[in-house]
């Protein structure tokens, strides 16, 4: 199967089928907010931006990686793009690795910066090619081409092994990865696609040079599920539920020095996102909630959603006595329920 149509499959799965995770939760419900009765803080004062990759966010959010590489994918990525624009967020692109075959699907790509000039733009490559082009120039030119602040290198081992088409060899993986570290000129951000980070993981990254890391825990999209759905075996049933949930991901990443957490697996409001950035996170990231109000309300109901989820941020701040992002993560602000 081409790649272009394998793409359009992820899609169309992901929108008419269930492809959460079935009992494994991302691990946020077992965190609670210590209530401020006592906030001292006017709520209008309240800032919630920050500024990631050079790039000043209205709120610490991104959407995450969700198609390119297909004829369908330049409505969708020009639908986002638009809501980038307007709210002040950023956008990851969906795998680019149908450009290193070809230029026929490339406009589902440029088309976001040509309609998001100002927005946060990050690119997207699976951690195999790193490993498979040898020709860093090659690997670079996927940047040129969406402009990106970022760079993420995505690692699939679940997904790819459970994929009728997918590859099996990961050996010389960090080491690519440490050949786009020390050759592009923009940061590189290592990512799991919802299986979760481990501590151990994020040590190798950070000792190749990586100082950003997408954990994309488990309890949201189960690509696991979304495979098995389409290759109709039954072995990867038993893989659905695989992974380190997201909260549990976050706190295994924080031990390890100098390493930036992106939060993303599961987020489906602004009390999620609080919840992560409190843990520790910098910013956080979605991508199935946003496609499927995209598929059923168009531009306008995805950025009632964004507004919707910033204001519960916003709100969760306000309730802790946090003024800013940096102040809800301070020792405190969460318990752990029993």
């Amino acid at each position: 199967m081409s790649i272009a149509s394998r793409k359009k499959e992820h899609i169309k799965i992901c929108l008419k089928e269930d492809v959460r995770f079935k009992k494994k939760t991302t691990g946020l419900e077992k965190y609670d907010f210590i209530h401020c009765a006592l906030p001292e803080i006017n709520l209008k004062d309240i800032d919630t931006s920050i500024t990631l990759f050079g790039k000043k966010l209205s709120f610490p959010f991104f959407i995450g990686s969700l198609t390119g590489g297909w004829k369908g994918a330049v409505k969708i990525n020009k639908s986002l793009a638009h809501v980038c624009e307007s709210e002040d967020i950023g956008l990851e692109v969906g795998s680019q690795r149908s450009l290193l075959k070809g230029d026929e699907y490339i406009d589902s790509y440029r088309i976001i910066r040509e309609i998001a000039p100002h927005s946060l733009v990050i690119g997207n490559i699976g951690a195999l090619q790193t490993v498979q082009y040898h020709n860093i120039d090659v690997l670079k030119k996927l940047m040129d081409i969406v402009q990106a602040d970022a760079f993420s290198v995505h690692i699939n081992p679940l997904q790819e092994v459970l994929q009728t088409e997918g590859e099996f060899n990961f050996k010389g993986i960090l080491a690519g990865i440490k050949r786009l570290v020390n050759s592009f000129p923009i940061p590189i951000i290592a990512k799991e696609v919802g299986c979760g980070i481990s501590t151990q993981v994020a040590q190798q990254l950070a000792n190749v040079g990586v100082s950003y890391i997408n954990i994309a825990g488990a309890g949201g999209t189960s690509w696991a599920g979304v495979e098995s759905l389409r290759n109709k075996r039954n072995f990867p049933l038993q893989f659905w539920d695989w992974g380190i949930p997201t909260a549990k991901s976050i706190t295994m990443v924080s031990k390890v020095r100098g390493i930036k957490i992106i939060a993303s697996g599961g987020l489906t409001n602004g009390i999620d996102m609080a919840k992560t950035l409190a843990l520790g996170a910098v910013c956080c990231s979605a991508a199935l909630p946003v496609l499927r109000k995209l598929n059923k309300k168009g531009i306008k109901g995805v950025v009632k959603m964004i507004r919707q989820w910033k204001e519960e941020l916003t709100l969760s701040l306000f309730l802790t006595g946090s003024s800013n992002i940096q102040a809800v993560r301070r020792k405190g602000v969460l318990y752990i329920v029993q």
